[in-house]
């Protein structure tokens, strides 16, 4: 069956089963290769993406109850500007890097709806998103990092804004 999906802003089709999960879908049929394959049971947080702005694991997800539109790694920002990918690179957070597509998710989720998180609140909305090679404490201060990025960048932003509307 042909399913019509919004990736990273972009209207596609992709003519797959059902029962598919999105992960599959992405990788194999329409080439988004950042997100990554890690369990396959929804619990290591590797296949990470946002539906409708929401972090869903794409291994759990079939691609029939897909209804939003679908933001991978790479559609996160076309050229690294996001906050929590500029974090990620001052911080040097990935050691070998296979889960961060799913950790970066993650955090992308968190800050676009509590701006200011504290360490509870990354511990919690990161719960779920594994690291085998333990950089739990950059991955933190990453998004700790990001926050204040993004932060700044809506200060700056502000008296334009204000100019604009005069």
């Amino acid at each position: 069956m042909a399913y019509k999906l919004t990736v990273n802003g972009k209207a596609v089709t992709a003519d797959v089963p059902a029962d598919m999960p999105l992960l599959w879908v992405l990788r194999d049929v329409l080439n988004y290769k950042g997100t990554k394959f890690g369990c396959g049971a929804g619990l290591c947080g590797a296949c990470t993406v946002h539906l409708g702005g929401k972090p869903v694991r794409s291994c759990q997800t079939q691609v029939s109850a897909v209804s939003a539109p679908i933001t991978t790694i790479e559609g996160l920002s076309a050229d690294g500007s996001h906050p929590v990918q500029q974090a990620w690179m001052e911080l040097d957070v990935p050691q070998c890097g296979y889960c961060q597509a799913g950790q970066m998710m993650s955090a992308a989720a968190l800050l676009a709806t509590t701006p200011k998180p504290t360490d509870a609140d990354i511990d919690k909305a990161m719960n779920g998103n594994l690291c085998r090679c333990g950089t739990y404490l950059r991955i933190r201060a990453a998004i700790h990092k990001a926050a204040g990025i993004a932060s700044s960048n809506n200060q700056a932003k502000k008296p334009v804004e204000t100019a604009l509307a005069k």
